[in-house]
């Protein structure tokens, strides 16, 4: 039920995701946690979350999730250097699992369902999944709600792009206004919703917000799906790059993401 997955893993990506944290990325989940849990991540990708996860249910199992071998690699080679032994890899689909009913206290999925092309039927596999006195944790940006100053028009050209094509390779980049309607379409009893916010004001954060995505506009698998799909040249999104940069100089600038989260309990 994987659409396209338009970020690729170019090391622009990775550099972005590796600054992942649970205390950053799934507060929201932390306090439901304790050792001794078995937890399913959903999407681990760069693994850090992972890994973090991993630190705070041990000595529980943890299975992380992905795709494909080259992307799981990512998340296995993270929590090896971290030391966290009761992680184990899985290839597999989001929506077709291979564990039986009720077999896990924990499903977690971060930035996940807006790139699924079938989330109700990926959170009916979570809840099947999930003990009956667990939670599934599901939190996903909203593309459409982020913000920013200074205004500058490659940045609006940015998300328009963005959008565009994230929902022509099946994807829904605004899921986070969905996540508790999608929750309740697959069953859940009880869907519990909170937000949070990811915001890069300081120079530093300015920096790694900005000039990582000025790189991810020309040289990821982003920006060569724009330019395969035509909806953008090579020029213009050396525009839109020069603006991120432009961005993260200046002294006032800020962006925030919103995202929501749900701890949704079959």
């Amino acid at each position: 039920m994987s659409a396209q997955y338009i970020h690729g893993h170019h090391e622009s990506v990775l550099i972005a995701h590796r600054r992942r944290t649970a205390a950053n990325s799934a507060a929201y989940l932390l306090e439901h946690l304790g050792p001794g849990n078995s937890l399913l991540d959903v999407g681990s990708g760069a693994g850090t979350i992972t890994a973090d996860l991993a630190g705070l249910v041990a000595p529980g199992q943890v299975w992380a999730v992905e795709r494909t071998w080259s992307a799981l690699d990512l998340t296995m080679a993270e929590t090896a250097a971290r030391g966290r032994g009761n992680v184990t890899g899985v290839v597999a689909d989001a929506a077709a699992l291979p564990f039986a009913d009720r077999a896990v206290d924990v499903v977690h999925a971060h930035q996940v369902a807006q790139h699924l092309a079938g989330p109700v039927d990926a959170l009916t596999e979570w809840r099947r999944v999930c003990a009956a006195d667990g939670v599934v944790a599901v939190r996903d940006a909203d593309y459409a709600a982020f913000t920013w100053g200074p205004e500058l028009p490659e940045l609006d050209r940015w998300r328009q792009l963005y959008l565009a094509e994230a929902r022509a390779s099946g994807g829904e980049p605004n899921a986070g206004r969905h996540l508790a309607g999608w929750a309740k379409a697959a069953g859940f009893s009880q869907v519990e919703v909170t937000t949070s916010e990811w915001r890069y004001a300081e120079p530093a954060q300015r920096a790694a917000w900005g000039l990582t995505w000025a790189e991810r506009t020309e040289e990821s698998a982003f920006a060569q799906r724009v330019v395969d799909s035509g909806r953008a040249t090579p020029a213009e999104l050396a525009q839109i790059a020069t603006a991120w940069r432009t961005w993260a100089a200046t002294d006032d600038a800020w962006f925030v993401v919103p995202h929501t989260e749900i701890l949704a309990r079959p």
